[in-house]
């Protein structure tokens, strides 16, 4: 292999030999535990159900404490996942989680179609708008106004058959942050998350300005053919409604005993708030840790082995046999001609499907890999044809073969050219590396996102992670002019 090429994989293998064994190399291994382990899918940015600690960074909340419990009385093991609301549901269906622990409000659809525990929670819902907004204040006023909502949640489906045009968000922070600008004209929420939103940020910008129906029901949501454990669930709740732990973990959020109908009025004394450059300074150092520990070494790898596989390609591009023409075209087609994040999804929810059950970090590898071959490899064949035809004719009558010529005259004049749009390809990639997020890579920032839900400080944190982007693609383009003067003398 020529040593320009060797050069420009050896330094994006070497960023990735630095950084990459923190992402890959396992913990400890845990004591023996003959305890079935059950996988927990929370969101992590729902407060008081489930949020991350500010000091601690531990996962807590309502549900949390609820789902340890029950974990105690059925004899299981705890692992926890937090995702996107919206992908929870896919986790599920997937078997990449076993169970959502995430006021999954009882309806007929859901029960249709998974095993739904016993209730442990009773709410409301409440409508909230703008703090000036006077017009609406029932669900009949909802017909023709915009409401943000996750699209998979319960109080989505409330709104739109309301007649509300929903606009998708992530969760109720995001919803309220819209409200607060104006940019929609209502949500629809549980008055429990709701007042403890208030109650956190100090908001004056938005109120409760109605009831969203009658009283709802949320369970513990499994498979439907997870009944043994959807069983051992229910005979754990039970048990715990009998001794008074759930009146006791509820009181302790609420002030009233929310595991059963009527049992008070549910208060939300939200959380201590801080301001933006105290969330700023506490979230630094996790946000960084995540840069170092995935974004990163997820560049880097996918970026390598994406060379590689668009080089392959490109060469079947250029071959003169349709079996290798028409495969590589498919391929370039297919991956250029559909998103990105779908691609994900694909790799990482759909593939269990079929048997193929990728670990989070390892599925979002394989997906940016072939991401960045579809496009880099139309980069290096275009270079491969900018080389002049002299070049190679000038080979052959020295006696090169066809692997030499390549080797020696062509992909060190080709790599010179393909520098500057690849070293593109690989900062679009640095960027797009926010995507694996939605399938549970917690990297940089998936971090941001969680911290800023919990504290509502979205443009401090948002800015800080866009810092940190900025400096990893500035330290890239720096790289990028000193390999381009160093690959210069094979083009003069």
């Amino acid at each position: 292999m020529p040593r320009p090429i060797r050069a420009l994989l050896a330094l994006a293998a070497l960023l990735g030999s630095l950084v990459a064994g923190g992402a890959l190399t396992a913990g400890p291994a845990a004591a023996a535990d003959d305890r079935p382990v059950v996988t927990v899918g929370s969101e992590g940015t729902y407060p008081p159900f489930t949020f991350r600690d500010p000091d601690t960074d531990d996962l807590t909340g309502y549900d949390i404490d609820v789902i340890k419990a029950v974990a105690k009385k059925a004899g299981w093991r705890l692992t926890f996942v937090d995702a996107p609301f919206d992908s929870l549901f896919a986790a599920l269906d997937s078997r990449r989680i076993d169970v959502i622990a995430n006021q999954i409000s009882i309806n007929p659809e859901r029960q249709a179609k998974y095993g739904l525990s016993d209730p442990y929670t009773y709410s409301r819902g409440v409508i909230v708008t703008p703090t000036d907004t006077d017009d609406i204040t029932s669900l009949g006023d909802l017909k023709g106004r915009t409401s943000a909502q996750s699209t998979t949640s319960n109080w989505a489906e409330v709104a739109e058959k309301a007649g509300a045009r929903i606009e998708a968000v992530d969760g109720f922070a995001q919803a309220a942050k819209l409200l607060e600008q104006g940019r929609v004209d209502a949500a629809v929420n549980d008055n429990i998350a709701v007042l403890d939103y208030l109650a956190t940020s100090g908001s004056k910008k938005i109120k409760i300005a109605g009831e969203a129906g009658e009283s709802t029901q949320q369970a513990l949501t499994f498979r439907k053919a997870d009944s043994e454990r959807l069983a051992e669930a229910n005979k754990a709740l039970e048990e715990l409604r009998d001794d008074g732990t759930l009146k006791r973990i509820s009181e302790g959020y609420f002030k009233a005993d929310v595991s059963i109908e009527d049992g008070g009025e549910a208060q939300a004394s939200g959380r201590a708030g801080r301001n933006g450059l105290d969330v700023a300074k506490d979230q630094a150092g996790p946000m960084l840790k995540a840069l170092v520990k995935a974004t990163i070494p997820l560049a880097a790898i996918s970026f390598v082995l994406g060379l590689v596989l668009a080089l392959l390609v490109a060469l079947a591009r250029i071959a003169r046999s349709r079996w290798l023409t028409v495969p590589a075209g498919v391929f370039i087609s297919i991956i250029r001609g559909t998103p990105l994040l779908v691609q994900l999804f694909i790799v990482f929810f759909a593939l269990p499907a079929i048997g193929l059950t990728l670990p989070p970090f390892v599925a979002a590898v394989i997906a940016f890999t072939l991401n960045v071959a579809g496009y880099a490899a139309e980069i290096i064949r275009s270079a491969i044809l900018a080389v002049p035809r002299g070049q190679t004719e000038a080979a052959r009558t020295i006696g090169l073969d066809y692997r030499q010529t390549l080797r020696r005259v062509v992909l060190p004049q080709a790599l010179r050219t393909a520098v500057p749009p690849l070293s593109n390809t690989l900062l679009s990639l640095v960027k797009d590396t926010s995507l694996a997020s939605t399938i549970f890579v917690t990297e940089l920032f998936r971090v941001t996102k969680t911290a800023a839900d919990e504290s509502t400080e979205y443009l401090t944190l948002y800015v800080v992670a866009a810092f940190y982007f900025w400096v990893v693609c500035w330290l890239l383009s720096l790289a990028q002019k000193r390999l381009e003067t160093r690959l210069d003398r094979y083009v003069r």
